[in-house]
């Protein structure tokens, strides 16, 4: 009896060594204890093999101790292999993103921020076992980027509660950013929230950019479509703080101002607010100017227009019309012109291959002789298919067509002068920022990378995660049927076909 108990006590160790090497797979939360499996199975076989030590060539003999021994060697030989090649791959390992938007891969701003890191960072999730894949997959992409700069750890609140008060956390899945002198919360382990997290606790305090109001802007509160509380949020997200200026009423520029902004102003800056301007970029001031086209709508812009020829930029009296087919892919009309080629420029040094759309846009063009000290050039272009619309009637009666007094595209729809530490961008457009145009493929990250450039923070330009795009599968009934006949019912069906098939061959050989 006992003999049969310690060959079942080999058997079962070449079990636990096989259960060993599924383990990973299986119960990925026990991965901890992984080598103690291993070990228990090899005592078990050990035992097993000592207690027949004492008749070795009887043991030996047996057929059923050579194929457990030859079975033992072969698992501890993958066993071997494994181990090697967990070694050689934790040294030594990369990914390959196939998802549709490279949604499992970093963006080149959070790998950017992560490599430039300056002080160390430690981030804390407190996640329950059943929600922790998704954030230590994140978490080990980050530390691939941050070194040793990033350290990060998965809690459960549930486990270790003391932790999660002294944190203050209140809900799952919530993550803690820490320095040695902040902290951040986040919820959820997304890239986007964690690189802004990241942003903020490691800036020193947030510079302000300050919006112009009071000429029929851009509503930095308005939720509506041509408001701009989107880009409100998205300049706050970048630890930015968005505060509203009405520059007639305060008669200067505030003194902690990193960045002006003038989103679409429908009627002409008072004398004032033109020399105030004026002041803050004598002082190297920073400012971003976006101008629609005068030919669709009431646009007042004739002391701007005169102010930015100063800096060598020229606001164009047209609207850019471009009949290049793929704003119809998106449904846009030829009022909409899509920008596919960049100037080489800080602002647009990661926007390769990325769309951008500038509604409603009239041309911005550089000064081919900038006045002196202004150095001018552009930012964006349009297609060669474009030009420049001037005759206004035609635009009303909607019978837009190019003749000899139209300019022929390309078009420059963005531009930038600088003059000392003073800097200027210019947009053709201010719907590239509004509420429905900053969402439009590459419109946030142009909108702020310009600010980036102008508040002198260029680290942080770069392409910004994007939020996760769901992809779903629609089936006809037909194709919903096959996908449920094929798996469920016809491949398990030949598989019993062929067993029965198999076992009536072998009786009737008999």
């Amino acid at each position: 009896m006992l003999k049969r108990v310690l060959d079942w006590a080999g058997y079962a160790g070449l079990a636990v060594l096989v259960g060993s090497i599924l383990l990973p797979y299986v119960r990925p939360q026990w991965l901890a204890a992984r080598w103690w499996v291993v070990l228990a199975g090899v005592l078990l076989v050990l035992v097993s093999l000592v207690a027949h030590a004492g008749d070795p060539r009887s043991f030996f003999g047996r057929r059923t101790a050579r194929y457990g021994i030859n079975s033992a060697v072969m698992i501890i030989l993958l066993l071997g292999i494994i181990g090697l090649v967990e070694a050689v791959s934790y040294r030594h390992n990369s990914r390959v993103d196939l998802t549709e938007n490279k949604r499992r891969s970093l963006s080149p701003q959070t790998i950017q921020l992560l490599k430039t890191l300056k002080t160390d960072v430690n981030a804390v999730a407190f996640h329950r076992s059943e929600t922790k894949r998704t954030a230590e997959d994140v978490l080990k992409q980050f530390a691939r980027y941050g070194g040793r700069r990033f350290t990060w750890k998965i809690v459960d609140p549930d486990l270790e509660p003391a932790l999660a008060r002294r944190y203050g956390v209140e809900s799952y899945n919530t993550v803690v950013l820490e320095t040695k002198t902040r902290s951040e919360k986040v919820t959820d382990a997304e890239e986007e929230k964690l690189t802004n997290g990241l942003i903020k606790v490691t800036r020193e305090g947030k510079r302000a950019v300050y919006v112009l109001q009071g000429h029929g802007e851009h509503d930095l509160t308005s939720t509506e479509r041509p408001g701009f509380s989107e880009a409100k949020t998205a300049l706050e997200r970048a630890n930015y703080e968005a505060k509203p200026l009405p520059l007639a009423r305060e008669g200067k520029i505030p003194d902690d101002a990193a960045v002006i902004v003038i989103p679409g102003p429908r009627t002409e800056l008072l004398p004032p607010e033109i020399d105030a301007l004026d002041g803050y970029i004598g002082r190297g001031g920073k400012l971003l100017v976006m101008v629609d086209s005068g030919l669709v709508s009431s646009v007042q812009t004739t002391a701007l227009k005169s102010y930015l020829a100063a800096y060598g930029l020229t606001l164009g009296d047209d609207l850019v019309i471009e009949t290049n087919p793929i704003g119809r892919l998106f449904g846009l009309g030829p009022e909409v012109p899509i920008v596919q080629q960049y100037e080489s420029h800080p602002i647009t040094r990661d926007m390769t291959g990325i769309m951008t759309a500038f509604p409603i846009a009239r041309s911005v063009e550089p000064a081919k002789t900038p006045p002196t000290g202004v150095t001018a050039q552009p930012l964006a272009k349009t297609s060669p298919a474009s030009w420049g619309e001037t005759n206004r009637d035609e635009l009303v009666r909607g019978q837009v067509q190019r003749d000899d007094k139209d300019v022929n595209g390309p078009l420059t729809v963005a531009a930038v002068a600088t003059k000392g530490k003073a800097r200027i961008v210019v947009f053709g457009s201010s719907g590239v920022a509004s509420n429905n145009g900053l969402g439009f493929q590459g419109n946030r990250d142009l909108f702020l990378n310009a600010v980036s450039w102008l508040a002198e923070e260029e680290d942080q330009i770069s392409i910004r995660p994007k939020e996760t795009a769901q992809t779903p599968v629609f089936l006809t009934s037909q194709q919903a049927q096959a996908v449920f006949l094929l798996p469920v019912i016809v491949l398990p069906g030949i598989v019993v076909a062929g067993g029965i098939l198999a076992i009536a061959r072998r009786r009737s050989a008999k």
